[in-house]
């Protein structure tokens, strides 16, 4: 006999927090392409990243979630204490981009279309994050094959944010993960042997090094040379800070390149910029969808 679903409603929930995502996005295949972005035969695996980007923001951060009720065979809210809304903008330049080609629910993300030179693309989404930052609580930027799977990664910065203040940004630790020995789970973003080579480096003589009670333990934090992280997450009061700036939207390119600048050259002009200490790396992390740093060290093995 079948057996019927009752569906319970959800509880009013709190209205706690509203994030907003942008993603630069391009693709270009050309025969000789330097960069994932413009390879030919790497078509289907950029198309499955930012399909992964986008679905994980709603999979992980995302409500409505839920816990099987078995006695009423239905479901009960779940993190509601914690309730987040998300909205995701995916911005793109001319016809270079997969967007049509995602195997996404419609309402997923909105796609803002532009002109840009695709290697300042990611200062168009800072325009956007500017122009809605009245209306979220977190305002936050994604290069198109980062994963965030941790479903406490806003209560995390929520949390740093309450202490360290608002002068002051933790980035997460950027990682990909192999099969096989010698490494399992690889931090790909360590401070580099030149750091001259970065073009950019801030003085970070004031409070180097943070550390707060939490979790059962002491938490560090330090200010790296390397803070790239392929990615930023900033309040709202930080956005309208950093965007009231003569400089915003200068479209520099001192840190590293212009894909490195746009996530994290402005962050260090504005801000303290912290990543978790290698003791506690997976305290804030986002997962690197292309095994670019793991595979090419593994090569060794």
């Amino acid at each position: 006999m079948a057996v019927r679903i009752r569906f319970t409603p959800f509880p009013p929930a709190p209205r706690r927090r509203r994030v907003l995502f942008t993603i630069a996005h391009y693709y270009a295949a050309s025969r000789d392409g330097k960069y994932g972005s413009t390879r030919a035969s790497a078509r289907e695996a950029r198309r499955d990243a930012l399909t992964r980007t986008i679905a994980g923001l709603h999979e992980t951060v995302a409500q409505p979630q839920s816990l099987v009720h078995g006695p009423i065979h239905g479901f009960l809210a779940a993190n509601d204490e914690d309730a987040t809304t998300v909205d995701v903008v995916v911005c793109t330049t001319g016809d270079d981009h997969l967007v049509g080609d995602l195997p996404l629910a419609p309402g997923a993300f909105e796609h803002h279309r532009t002109k840009a030179d695709p290697k300042l693309l990611g200062y168009e989404c800072h325009a956007v994050l500017r122009d809605r930052a009245a209306d979220y609580d977190w305002l936050c930027y994604l290069e198109d094959d980062i994963a965030i799977e941790d479903p406490l990664f806003f209560t995390k910065l929520d949390w740093f944010a309450g202490w360290a203040g608002s002068d002051s940004v933790l980035q997460p630790n950027r990682f990909e993960t192999s099969e096989r020995a010698p490494v399992r789970r690889l931090y790909v973003d360590g401070e580099p042997v030149a750091p001259a080579k970065v073009g950019f480096v801030p003085d970070r003589s004031d409070r180097p090094w943070i550390s707060a009670e939490t979790l059962g333990r002491r938490m560090w934090f330090g200010r790296v040379v390397n803070a790239h992280s392929g990615c930023f997450f900033l309040t709202r009061a930080q956005m309208q800070a950093w965007a009231g700036r003569p400089d915003f939207l200068d479209r520099a390119t001192a840190f590293v390149g212009p894909l490195e600048s746009a996530a994290t050259l402005h962050l260090l002009r504005q801000f303290r910029v912290y990543k978790p200490a290698r003791g506690n790396a997976a305290f804030l992390e986002v997962r690197h969808l292309h095994r670019r740093y793991l595979d090419a060290m593994l090569e060794f093995y």
